[in-house]
């Protein structure tokens, strides 16, 4: 019997409980997730409790988006400096104490302030979750991990409103749109228990230097990009919205630029330089933007069209997400299951052409809508074909970046991609919601909602265009963690 070399050891050595931490990181990130979509059925409770307009709406779902977003990338850094577990258990405690704040806010602007707060609070919490599987799991396992964790991630931003309007139809205890913040105190309060005694301790590296300057610009550039998308519908799209959106484009500009001058004096930057020379990172970077901000977009309007142009209670707009849920699920579990690691790159297609084809079909849809009669079945096809290609993509598109990184890009690497869905996202629901209540403000609901699903088009005809440029295949696993050599004897050392 072979002496085991130190990297088996170190596979074996684990932490028996290193499955428990897998469902630990899976019930945190949903919490996140969750609180990203379920305030989604709030608008008419926000609107008689808080005085809630439209641009308020936006800004309590953006909001958080905005601030998740604009502080991933530097959360991802923290964590590779104090240490993941450290991070995970900082963030998800202001998680869940932000999410008490948001309950018992007494007005909206109370409400968009705390909304900010847990956002960020999110944005420490979110990347732990990636480099924490990545440091406690490896090769096939891995895979496993990656094949269960992002479909039951994108399922979980699509369950939203499900779990929302139901929360708010029931007005547990009277706490109406409330208690959909309430519901993350007991579980957060038990991830943490399970979290501080299960996640091993793992030291981080005190020689990394947190980029702040890089900080700033990247949470400025978000600020001036999605302040005049929430805002420029309102105020018809003056001046200062265009000249907002000019500087965001700067701003970013002038981050790239003090990324690699930050990395040719020595330093650390935020993002580390050998990401950006990946092509399935850089391009999946773009991808996720483009299907993230058109995703959360859609279903943002789909909900907005139930409720307010269908007159549906939150629950009942809530149960009109089920079948883009259950389409997500479908889509998720024969991508994940059968084609992602047999055709590669092609579910990647096949995924925004189905959800084309349900676009379409919602469309046809729409035209014969009989608003005295409409029900939720009279749409549900072509939600629940949408939700099919949803899944197919969502299932793969994280496994597929991520074979391309290193462990020692897993800090950087997990803000940038959690950032970039967070701020796609964050853009989507401003430029949706724009468009919708452009055409609901005259009474057209269901032109709203067409206008929505043209600019959905746009969005996968261009996310469909940049798979060509992603690798036929993601990265073996074998060789991403260096084990090629060594052979299969290796990877059966690793406990299970």
């Amino acid at each position: 019997m072979r002496d085991p070399s130190p990297k088996t050891e170190e596979a074996v050595g684990p932490q028996r409980w290193r499955w428990l931490i897998l469902a630990v990181m899976i019930i945190a990130e949903l919490m996140d997730l969750l609180d990203a979509s379920i305030v989604n059925v709030a608008g008419p409770d926000l609107e008689k409790s808080l005085g809630a307009g439209s641009v308020g709406l936006q800004w309590v779902i953006g909001g958080y988006a905005l601030t998740l977003g604009a502080g991933l990338v530097l959360g991802g850094r923290l964590g590779d400096r104090y240490g993941r577990r450290r991070m995970f258990l900082i963030g998800l405690t202001a998680f869940t104490a932000s999410s008490l704040l948001c309950a018992i806010a007494p007005n909206i602007e109370s409400l968009i302030a705390f909304r900010l707060v847990q956002g960020m609070a999110g944005a420490m919490l979110l990347p732990q979750g990636l480099g924490l599987l990545r440091e406690n799991f490896s090769g096939p396992e891995l895979t496993k991990v990656f094949a269960i964790f992002g479909p039951v991630l994108g399922l979980g931003g699509i369950i939203g409103p499900v779990l929302g309007g139901f929360l708010i139809e029931g007005d547990f205890f009277g706490l109406g749109w409330r208690s959909v913040f309430l519901v993350n105190l007991p579980i957060g309060l038990a991830a943490l228990v399970i979290a501080a005694k299960f996640v091993p301790r793992k030291p981080g590296d005190r020689t990394v230097r947190v980029d702040m300057n890089g900080a700033a610009l990247v949470v400025l550039s978000c600020a001036l990009l999605v302040l005049p998308l929430n805002q420029g519908q309102e105020d018809g799209w003056p001046l200062w919205t265009w000249l907002c959106m000019a500087g965001a484009a700067i701003g970013f500009g002038l981050f790239a630029v003090q990324q690699r001058r930050t990395a040719a004096a020595g330093r650390d930057p935020l993002v580390t330089p050998g990401l950006l020379r990946k092509p399935a990172f850089t391009v999946g970077l773009g991808g996720i933007a483009l299907f993230f901000g058109g995703l959360i977009g859609t279903q943002l309007v789909l909900t907005l069209f139930l409720q307010i142009g269908q007159h549906f209670t939150a629950g009942e707009a809530g149960l009109g997400n089920l079948p883009l849920a259950v389409g997500t699920a479908i889509g998720g579990a024969v991508s994940g299951a059968f084609l992602a690691d047999r055709i590669g790159r092609r579910v990647l297609q096949i995924g925004p052409l189905i959800q084309l084809a349900g676009a379409v079909l919602l469309w046809c849809e729409l035209d014969g809508l009989d608003a005295a009669s409409f029900s939720i079945w009279d749409i549900a096809p072509g939600v629940t074909v949408a939700g099919i290609g949803a899944g197919m993509v969502i299932a793969a598109l994280f496994g597929f970046i991520l074979a391309a990184v290193d462990d020692d890009e897993i800090g950087s690497a997990s803000g940038v991609l959690s950032a970039v869905q967070a701020v796609g996202g964050s853009i989507g629901v401003a430029i949706f919601g724009s468009v919708f209540f452009a055409r609901a403000e005259t009474g057209d609901f269901t032109g709203g909602f067409r206008r929505a699903l043209i600019v959905q088009a746009c969005l996968l005809l261009a996310f469909l265009a940049i798979t060509f440029l992603l690798p036929e295949r993601a990265r073996p696993e074998d060789e991403q963690h260096g084990l090629a050599a060594e052979g299969p004897a290796d990877t059966r050392h690793v406990a299970v």
